[in-house]
């Protein structure tokens, strides 16, 4: 049992405004002993009405069915109104505020205006019992309305919490789904680039074979490809069982102008920067060091963080949006990183995607164990700022491969 649980699993709140207004109901059963009205029965009776407000948030329609029988029988008896009646109203209040149906709440009002009336008639100023009528049934009035009111504003709340814990379902099921799809779309693109180098090993290795005694130089050379390639491609089948492997991460996206069988590559970079531009983007393209040959998945993955990059700056910043977009290359790592201004107009139809934005570039960049931040900018505009280290031996062959 936790801290915040005292009996039945009721909250130590809602246990002490029932135990306070029991208490309330025992003080003013104590006052009407000491007023010699009714005596030890009318106690006992008001002591009954207080045990049973105890359970009025759980049990409202019985506590209320309960009081009322207790108020029929002082009422038979002839005491007249006491102190303790108060816990009529609390009954009262609580059944229309707790009670599954507000049908409940309308017969306990029915009942409550009937002893309202019985009440007043036997007032000791009798003559002018609808004075006394006007008076309790205004207070019993007023109690059912606040009732009422808090029923319907609590059954309000609960309604917006059902409809917020719904959405965030909605919300956490289609995120599964589209880390679902961009891994099996990973899955596909890497199992390309295996199947590429197992294709350009074979072909190497009966090159081997060829030249072996015509060649040597050639040879070696070719088998020297052979053991590279060998281990790219173990590297990046190591990637693609780690792509199926690993649980889902818990964003609109890319011109995939590319059929999904099409790999694409960098030196297609700046066709895609056309088409971005013709689109309406104003994209600034910059960068520095010098740019090296990388493995055909680590460059896949460079072309589609700038493409859904851009895609994101198209949907989000609209048309005649400017686009600062710079790679960087290292030693160690090639970084991407665009910026826009967020200025542009809405996108009347957006552009197809390509992946899940930035979902699909967390998958992606988590792949090649990279670092992927994005988040809005203190001009208006958004930026994605993607790092992804390169193989040892990348950083020492320079390459074509420029943006």
């Amino acid at each position: 049992m936790t801290v915040d649980r005292l009996i039945l699993g009721r909250p130590v709140r809602g246990v002490a405004f029932d135990a306070a207004a029991s208490g309330l109901v025992v003080l003013l059963a104590v006052l009407t002993l000491l007023g010699e009205q009714g005596g030890l029965p009318a106690f006992a009776v008001g002591v009954a009405m207080a045990v049973a407000l105890f359970f009025r948030r759980t049990h409202p329609t019985a506590v209320a069915a309960v009081v009322a029988a207790l108020a029929l029988t002082q009422v038979i008896v002839g005491w007249g109104p006491l102190g303790y009646d108060l816990g009529v109203l609390i009954a009262l209040y609580s059944v229309v505020k707790y009670a599954d149906r507000l049908r409940d709440g309308i017969v306990a009002g029915v009942g409550a205006a009937i002893g309202v009336l019985i009440a007043a008639l036997q007032l000791p100023a009798a003559a002018h019992w609808w004075a006394g009528a006007l008076y309790y049934g205004l207070v019993t009035g007023a109690v059912w309305l606040v009732g009422l009111n808090v029923r319907t504003r609590r059954l309000y709340v609960l309604s917006l919490e059902e409809r917020a814990a719904t959405a965030e379902r909605e919300r956490e099921a289609e995120s599964r789904a589209a880390v679902a799809e961009e891994r099996t779309r990973i899955a596909r693109e890497l199992h390309d680039v295996v199947a590429h180098s197992m294709a350009v090993m074979i072909v190497q290795a009966d090159g081997v074979r060829f030249t072996l005694d015509r060649d040597p130089a050639t040879a070696r050379e070719a088998a020297k490809v052979v053991a590279d390639t060998g281990r790219q491609a173990l590297e990046e089948m190591r990637r693609l069982v780690g792509v199926l492997r690993e649980p889902s991460r818990p964003e609109p996206a890319a011109m995939a102008d590319e059929p999904a069988h099409r790999r694409p590559a960098l030196v297609e970079l700046p066709a895609l920067l056309d088409r971005f531009r013709a689109a309406g983007l104003r994209i600034d393209c910059g960068g520095a060091g010098t740019p090296v040959a990388l493995p055909p998945g680590l460059e896949l993955t460079v072309y589609r963080v700038v493409q859904e990059s851009l895609t994101n700056a198209l949907k989000h910043a609209g048309v005649g949006a400017s686009v600062e977009l710079t790679l960087d290359w290292a030693t160690d790592a090639v970084a991407v990183r665009a910026v826009d201004d967020g200025r542009g107009r809405p996108v009347v139809r957006p552009a197809p995607s390509g992946g899940h934005g930035l979902v699909g570039m967390r998958e992606r960049v988590g792949v090649y164990d990279g670092s992927l931040a994005a988040g809005p900018t203190l001009a208006g505009g958004w930026r994605v700022e993607a790092r992804l280290p390169l193989p040892a031996a990348a950083g020492t062959e320079e390459g074509s491969a420029a943006a």
